[in-house]
């Protein structure tokens, strides 16, 4: 392993080889990327060229040029560009990819693009979203969109488990941050509400919307959850989905959907 990588580049670069398995094996996962899919896809532009912070092993990207766009995807973990690297060899030339972190995006040069896309929480392995955001001028076109897919500080479905998980219920609400141990790594994850996330970008940037993700319905950690109890969950994600868009649920949830547009 690379001596100098960070705790979360080495747990998801070990993560990177069962990664895909796991995620087309979660149902939650599935109807959450759905959500997203949907929310992202109101806003693209036809052939539009995309910047993806955090992409993994490449779900995402390979997505959004099955549609016919164009992704660059980032991602500080070694083990996952691997991963995208293979899938391009294999599947189609609309992607690029480059090992980097998303604090250190002036080392992408001379391209622009009409969307920045982040999703599930890999923002949230950052204290101040403005590390990344101040990037973002100089990277967007006119009129281009950001979306973050970011966890927030509230979760009902965790404060629900209060009396199983005690104080793990509330990790959230640790300001400074709380520890995180995947893969045998150990790292600091950081909550943002809507506000912080907000207060991120600057008046170059317009609020467009937000809405909440598995806010009642079960969390990605409890993906048998459907199996178990499927008309529960198929109520409580009907109740997701009338509330999802509306105060204070459109701020709440395992996480959240949130958009900007780029008006200089």
């Amino acid at each position: 392993m690379h001596p100098t990588l960070s705790p979360p580049g080495i747990a998801f670069s070990r993560q990177s080889s069962h990664f895909d398995d796991e995620d087309t094996k979660n149902p939650v996962l599935q109807r959450m990327r759905q959500q997203i899919y949907q929310h992202v896809e109101q806003l693209l532009r036809p052939s539009s060229d995309i910047l993806e912070l955090n992409a993994g092993t490449g779900i995402d990207a390979l997505y959004f040029t099955a549609l016919g766009h164009r992704v660059h995807a980032t991602d500080i973990s070694p083990g996952m560009v691997e991963q995208i690297g293979l899938k391009t060899q294999a599947v189609n030339d609309k992607i690029t990819f480059q090992q980097l972190s998303f604090t250190d995006l002036d080392r992408i040069q001379e391209r622009s693009f009409d969307f920045i896309f982040s999703n599930f929480g890999g923002l949230n392995c950052t204290d101040d979203l403005k590390k990344v955001t101040v990037h973002f001028p100089a990277l967007l076109k006119p009129g281009g969109h950001v979306t973050f897919v970011i966890m927030p500080r509230v979760c009902p479905w965790e404060i629900a488990g209060l009396i199983k998980n005690g104080r793990k219920a509330l990790r959230r609400f640790h300001r400074g941050g709380t520890i995180a141990h995947l893969e045998g790594a150990y790292f600091k994850t950081y909550y943002h509400s809507l506000r912080s996330i907000r207060n991120s970008f600057d008046s170059r940037f317009r609020f467009i919307k937000s809405e909440g993700l598995a806010i009642l319905s079960p969390s990605p950690h409890t993906n048998n959850f459907p199996q178990r109890y499927p008309r529960l969950d198929r109520m409580l994600t009907q109740l997701d989905h009338r509330l999802r868009n509306h105060f204070p649920f459109n701020r709440w949830g395992d996480h959240i959907i949130v958009t900007f547009q780029y008006t200089p």
